[in-house]
């Protein structure tokens, strides 16, 4: 029996593979149990039942919480870090080096997955997040809490993927779809609850640490039921020295190195280093050239095979699955931004604490979780796909247009609706690609086509928290330089300014200085959101230049 990893895409043969079911046997090599001639068949059943499956899904399932979790657990505990650190210079590592440690590893992960036994795999990709959790809990400096951060994301990549395969390899295909869908719903609330619990405990006596150590508690719960996970090796007769000798180890290297350099060059463009400094100049320019490398390395299959190689580089000649791999990441651009940037703007114009600024996300959040859970319903229902990133990007530019308009005295309900509508959008556009992708290429690239459609949400995560922390640091610096400089202030001293709501000479300044300082703060996150109606726009015209057809059954008229 043929065993198809539905993450990976590999395809082995072995005997043990017959304790799972078959996900990719073609529905004409199935015998009908009213066939004429056909022998009395048994229904099928899963290796693992009663309570010992209950206990396998209560681990699983917590692992993807926690991933969920720390996707958005830092966007309301800024504030408390800097009040720690004080080095607003590396503000966005907060918020990228989660998600740059799981763009920069995934491909990899995909492969191994296809490779190296799942359950063993999985579980070292739990204990890798669970050791940059305590890495983070523990961080002695920015640095360290950066360092722990890009850890805990290598941990997640390999924690997400290990849970789609190790659901995909010990379910019915008549069962998969609803424990898949309850991947989304368990990751949805992580991702919902993150701001909160983060909030929480910043406001708390354990302090925003905990936000962090709390992992650390999850993971001693769940690793009984993730060691009665069953193993499964794709590759059982291959010694582990041939398959790391099989990955793309310069893919990977280079992959790693590109994300990279990319948050570095913007992290501290203009802010640590001026823009036009030689070491800014030369990190934009190694960039440069290590993308050129990636994609001749790729293309050529050097030093790997075609077959082995990571990216699949096959679809960049497909105008839709360019366009899907573009609006997905447009997608994930607008969620992110509002998530990490409206607890900061709240904290600033409104004093509010963790859990208050948390509260203030609270509609973005719940109407964003469900827009991405019905999309897949109307998809089902008009089939036209192309309609939905329309429609999501007029939703994207509809909210963001008003939000570079917000002051400090902008009223609260007017951001709610704001927030809402973005979320609208966002939420239509967010997980479609998942759906459309694997339907437009052939039965051997589906899982290439999910790896795709991944690359693009994470990889456009990190790119909008390393493009608006540049923003937001550049132009606040820059204007609060020009209020309070004249002042006696020196440069050190705005820059704490900046560090938090609650920083010491924040708090120190004069009423009228103090209320134009928070002035120009929202005014700088507000002009963020042009990155939002920049994701909007792309999402209009991308939807306009896709197919006419349905996703399922007729195709309509092609668009030109």
């Amino acid at each position: 029996m043929s065993q198809h990893d539905p993450v990976d895409g590999s395809v082995r043969s072995s005997d043990s593979n017959k304790a799972f079911n078959d996900i990719s046997e073609p529905e004409g090599k199935k015998v009908a149990p009213d066939a004429p001639d056909a022998p009395e068949t048994q229904a099928e059943t899963r290796a693992v039942t009663g309570f010992k499956w209950v206990l396998i899904c209560a681990g699983l399932y917590c692992a993807i919480f926690l991933y969920g979790l720390d996707n958005t657990v830092a966007a309301d505990i800024q504030s408390a870090i800097l009040d720690t650190y004080g080095d607003v210079s590396q503000l966005a590592w907060i918020g990228t080096g989660f998600p740059l440690g799981s763009v920069a590893t995934i491909l990899t992960f995909g492969k191994a997955y296809g490779m190296f036994n799942v359950k063993w795999l999985h579980i070292g990709s739990v204990v890798i997040f669970t050791v940059g959790s305590a890495i983070c809990g523990a961080a002695p400096t920015m640095a360290a809490l950066i360092v722990g951060r890009v850890i805990a994301g290598i941990g997640g990549a390999g924690l997400y993927l290990g849970m789609l395969n190790l659901i995909a390899i010990n379910t019915l295909e008549n069962e998969r779809p609803a424990y898949m869908g309850g991947t989304g719903v368990v990751w949805g609330a992580g991702t919902i609850l993150g701001p909160v619990i983060g909030g929480a405990f910043a406001d708390s006596s354990a302090t925003w640490r905990w936000a962090f150590y709390i992992n650390l508690v999850i993971f001693a719960i769940s690793l009984p039921a993730l060691l009665c996970i069953p193993s499964f090796d794709p590759q059982p007769t291959v010694s582990t020295l041939t398959k790391l000798k099989e990955l793309d180890w310069v893919g990977a290297v280079l992959t790693a190195a590109l994300y990279s350099t990319f948050v570095t060059a913007l992290t501290f463009g203009g802010v640590t280093w001026a823009w036009d400094d030689g070491r800014t100049i030369a990190i934009l320019v190694v960039c440069g050239v290590i993308l050129l490398l990636f994609i001749a390395q790729q293309y050529y299959a050097i030093f790997t095979t075609p077959e082995r190689r990571l990216f699949p580089i096959q679809f960049i000649a497909s105008r839709t699955m360019v366009i899907l791999h573009v609006c997905t990441a447009c997608g994930s651009t607008a969620m992110f931004v509002v998530i990490y940037y409206i607890p900061l703007m709240f904290q600033f114009s409104r004093g509010d604490n963790g859990i208050e600024s948390a509260v203030r996300l609270l509609p973005f959040i719940i109407v964003l979780s469900l827009f991405i859970m019905g999309s897949g319903h109307v998809l089902g229902l008009i089939g036209y796909y192309f309609l939905l990133y329309i429609v999501g990007g007029a939703f994207l530019l509809v909210g963001a247009s008003p939000m570079l308009t917000v002051r400090a005295g902008t009223q609260i309900g007017a951001i709610y609706g704001f927030e809402v509508l973005i979320a609208i959008g966002a939420g239509l556009i967010a997980q479609i690609g998942y759906s459309v992708a694997p339907s437009k290429v052939s039965p051997q690239d589906m899982a290439a086509a999910i790896g795709f459609i991944n690359v693009a949400q994470i990889g456009g995560l990190v790119i909008a928290l390393a493009i608006s922390g540049t923003v937001f640091q550049n132009t606040t610096l820059h204007q609060l330089s020009k209020l309070l400089t004249p002042l006696g202030f020196s440069a050190s001293q705005i820059k704490d300014t900046v560090a938090g709501s609650q920083s010491s000479l924040f708090n120190n300044l004069s009423s009228e200085v103090r209320s134009e300082a928070i002035e120009l703060i929202v005014k700088s996150i507000s002009n963020i959101y042009a990155l939002v109606i920049t994701a909007g726009a792309v999402c209009l015209v991308g939807g306009a230049l896709l197919k006419r057809e349905k996703l399922f059954g007729s195709k309509g008229v092609v668009g030109a």
